[in-house]
């Protein structure tokens, strides 16, 4: 009887009430002084959903579908198509980094050769298979049919390739590009040093013809006005062959003040400049 008695004596404090039970609300008829008519009261709070008069299940009320048998949109069309289209252009340029690679590494096999002797008459249509082909032929400037080319930049100074018709002993003429002058000796009279007279013996790389894109303005060769090196335009105008040799130099920072200051071109160096991003534009895509 103790033992009980401590019990309820533990179960009626304060402290415990959070673990007391919680009775439900009973509910009383009551009725109308009026009429006397006896009604039940609403309850106002239900201790579940079912418990609420006004409560619907997902079963008696289910969703309707927003769209039904509805074309999809340009937008998802869109957003599909862009990972795909990504991933074509990724593979493209894997072909042209394979292709790009293949064609650095054939020029550089033919830079490294020794200089072949230019034969006395080239054909224009085997160029593409000596592109870059180390060569030397020799004959006399003609710096009467000189052509300056640009405005073009090195070394973040303004000028232009000088151009010059080697005319050899077998009557046959190459255009030369000779290398880069500085704007302020444009006039052939302020470079004689650049002026070679007599035979002369010219090593440089065989090029095939370049390429013109859209945003170069065209030439005007009968105001003596060359923005792009035309190959086949410069060699119509002066009446010589279509082939193009690039005249080559040792790099040497010394020599190449020295000709910039005396007005004599300077060559570009024996190297392949082909540009090769194509692994950049593979992880870009």
């Amino acid at each position: 009887m103790k033992f009980q008695a401590s019990i309820l004596r533990i179960l009626k404090s304060p402290s415990l009430a959070v673990f007391r039970p919680i009775s439900r609300p009973t509910l009383q008829l009551r009725a109308c002084p009026s009429c006397g008519q006896s009604w039940l009261p609403r309850r106002r709070y239900a201790h579940t959903p079912a418990d609420d008069p006004s409560y619907e299940s997902i079963v008696d009320n289910p969703p309707l579908l927003v769209k039904q048998n509805q074309k999809h949109g340009p937008g998802l069309i869109l957003l599909v198509a862009i990972p795909a289209i990504a991933f074509g252009l990724g593979t493209w340029q894997i072909f042209r980094l394979k292709w790009k690679t293949e064609l650095i590494a054939r020029f550089e096999d033919r830079i490294l050769r020794p200089p072949l002797p230019l034969p006395p008459r080239v054909d224009p249509d085997a160029i593409k298979d000596f592109d870059y082909r180390r060569v030397d032929a020799t004959g006399v400037f003609r710096h009467d049919q000189e052509m300056l080319i640009g405005p073009r930049v090195h070394d973040g100074k303004d000028g232009f390739l000088v151009v010059t018709p080697l005319q050899r002993e077998d009557g046959c003429t190459i255009l030369v590009n000779r290398g880069w002058i500085p704007k302020k000796l444009k006039r052939q009279a302020d470079r004689k040093a650049g002026l070679p007279m007599g035979p002369v013996t010219v090593e440089g790389l065989l090029r095939e013809p370049w390429k013109k894109n859209m945003f170069t303005p065209n030439n005007k060769p009968e105001l003596g006005e060359f923005y792009f090196p035309d190959v086949e335009q410069m060699a119509k105008f002066i009446g010589s062959d279509p082939i193009w040799v690039e005249e080559t130099m040792q790099p040497d920072l010394i020599k190449a003040y020295d000709r910039e200051a005396a007005g004599i071109p300077i060559g570009r160096p024996a190297a392949v400049n082909l540009r090769n991003n194509h692994t950049q534009y593979i992880f870009t895509w």
